[in-house]
């Protein structure tokens, strides 16, 4: 059984920065993708990165790529989603996600998710 659980999120004023984490256990990075995506209230949910640990593989949605990277750290099955330079329109609950195989951008695509973490940008 897969479990992601997401931590970092929380309150910033706009132009800071933070940084999520998401810790995986119950598989291993080498046959997993990892997605962020994000859910603002009364919003569907949005694809942010996604990131094939293994193969150093990334990527970053265009809106949001010249802000936040993504990265993975595999002796510790976590990966980081860091954002800098937040606005008020980054303000969302953001989930991890896990799937096999490559990578992917909408959220039917991933079997495994996180309970999410609330990040909030004040102005």
């Amino acid at each position: 059984q897969v479990q992601l659980v997401e931590s970092g999120g929380g309150l910033v004023q706009t132009g800071g920065s933070l940084r999520l984490s998401c810790a995986a256990s119950g598989h291993t990075f080498s046959s997993y993708t990892m997605g962020w995506f994000r859910q603002a209230p009364g919003k569907e949910r949005e694809f942010v990165a996604t990131i094939w640990v293994s193969f150093g593989l990334t990527h970053v949605t265009n809106s949001v790529k010249d802000r936040f990277t993504v990265s993975g750290d595999k002796a510790k099955n976590t990966v980081y989603l860091q954002m800098t330079n937040l606005n008020v329109e980054d303000t969302a609950v953001y989930f991890c996600a896990a799937r096999q195989g490559g990578a992917a951008q909408t959220a039917p695509e991933y079997d495994y998710w996180g309970q999410g973490t609330q990040v909030t940008v004040s102005s």
